[in-house]
């Protein structure tokens, strides 16, 4: 058996997952920014292909379930905007931290447990490199109507 780590592109594979294609952004802004050996992944949107996986606000349209299917939809796209900013998910060192927008129905107070389906993920991933940092936030809007909108920071090797 060899000693070398397994790829984090293998491992996707290995979790029947396909990154989506990197989106490019809409305004002015990078969706990437590296510095100092840290990539700021700027806020995805649950995107598949050209459309958004969903819109409204939790605790409303959307139940804590769907939403964390729709943190992990984030989460991917942020990870295919990484790779394509990095050059390989293998540069990846460790997830340093997430921030997760929940967009929320007055009185909705399951933030953390949306936002858990992008952390978990991460853990899936990059095991113990994708233990992180974390803010769960609530939110009246967010853009395009969607409800959930995930950013994070990697620790990147050179």
């Amino acid at each position: 058996m060899s000693s070398s780590p397994m790829s984090y592109r293998q491992r996707l594979a290995d979790l029947g997952i396909t990154l989506p294609a990197a989106k490019k952004p809409a305004f002015a802004y990078v969706p990437v920014a590296v510095h100092g050996g840290l990539a700021w992944v700027s806020g995805q949107l649950p995107w598949e292909g050209d459309e958004l996986m969903a819109r409204g606000k939790l605790g409303a349209e959307i139940d804590t379930a769907r939403g964390r299917e729709i943190a992990r939809c984030c989460l991917l796209n942020g990870l295919a905007v990484l790779e394509a900013a990095i050059g390989s998910l293998d540069r990846v060192e460790r997830i340093v931290k997430v921030t997760g927008f929940v967009a929320s129905a007055p009185g909705f107070l399951e933030q953390p447990a949306v936002v858990d389906g992008a952390s978990s993920l991460l853990g899936e991933i990059f095991g113990e490199a994708g233990r992180h940092a974390r803010s769960a936030v609530g939110v009246a809007e967010l853009p395009r109507g969607v409800p959930v909108e995930i950013e994070f920071v990697a620790a990147i090797s050179a």
